[in-house]
């Protein structure tokens, strides 16, 4: 890491003050504050968590993978995954509402989740996608809820850094009924579509996310996490990667996910 803590914890209050409501632009980062690589990144994004936590948002329970597939990757300009919080209180179960007003410039994407039902552990990496499949509990049809909180998000200003600190647009997510029967699907298969206002705007599946399948996204995330010495604990949600490109949304929208397989979410923003 690169920051001194004094800076990291400059621009994890910056970041917080724009997430707290009513919401406001983040903005640049002082240039003395500004995270350089995803080491830094990522003590800032835990300096938030921390600060949030704080201020009510609750727990985090959770992570976001980002930028997983190559239509998200090429979306956002760039070429790796990245990891991101979730907090309980942002949780929503199959027909999720949300308050329009709450959020900067919101949009939703077509996922694929799953809930753990045994810890990962760093000590036991590195892992693999059959390591991974025997911790895996349930798996859900999602949505996940983010937002656009940057100066000029189309201009890359601030850059991928900073969105990485701020948990990479992470503002929310809906799970849909959940599948603890699944060893049977072809996971790799799964065909996900998304429709607003009962049109559809994308399609995708689950073998566009890295590496041809799905659970290699959280192969990922289990071995980045232990790089950095920590578990992925039972019953910890993870979110793995949007098969559609992000849509941005207006109040009164209806959305809509329906996975092949797994079943349906929906979400309303009011």
């Amino acid at each position: 890491m690169t920051l001194s803590e004094t800076s990291v914890r400059r621009t994890a209050a910056q970041i917080v003050k724009g997430r707290l409501q009513p919401p406001s632009p983040i903005g640049y980062l002082p240039r003395d504050c500004e995270p350089v690589d995803v080491s830094d990144s990522m003590a800032i994004q835990d300096a938030v968590h921390e600060l949030l936590t704080a201020k009510g948002y609750g727990s985090i329970v959770g992570t976001k993978i980002g930028c997983t597939t190559k239509v998200m990757q090429a979306y956002l300009g760039m070429t790796h995954p990245c990891a991101g919080g979730i907090f309980d209180s942002t949780i929503h179960y199959v027909a999720g509402q949300f308050e329009f007003s709450t959020f900067l410039h919101v949009g939703v994407e077509c996922e694929i989740a799953v809930k753990l039902g045994s810890d990962l552990r760093a000590k036991e990496g590195p892992h693999s996608i059959e390591s991974v499949s025997d911790a895996i509990a349930m798996f859900y049809p999602a949505i996940e809820i983010v937002d656009d909180r940057y100066v000029d998000f189309v201009a890359r200003e601030p850059d991928w850094r900073t969105w990485l600190a701020d948990d990479f647009f992470g503002a929310g997510i809906v799970l849909g009924e959940p599948i603890t029967r699944w060893s049977e699907l072809d996971l790799a298969d799964l065909k996900g579509s998304m429709y607003i206002n009962r049109v559809e705007v994308g399609s995708g599946y689950g073998r566009d996310i890295i590496n041809g399948h799905p659970l290699a996204a959280l192969v990922w995330l289990a071995n980045a996490e232990a790089a950095r010495g920590r578990d992925l604990p039972k019953d910890w949600i993870v979110m793995l990667g949007s098969v559609v490109q992000t849509k941005w949304v207006k109040r009164g929208d209806i959305v809509d996910v329906e996975i092949e397989g797994l079943g349906k979410a929906s979400v309303r923003f009011t």
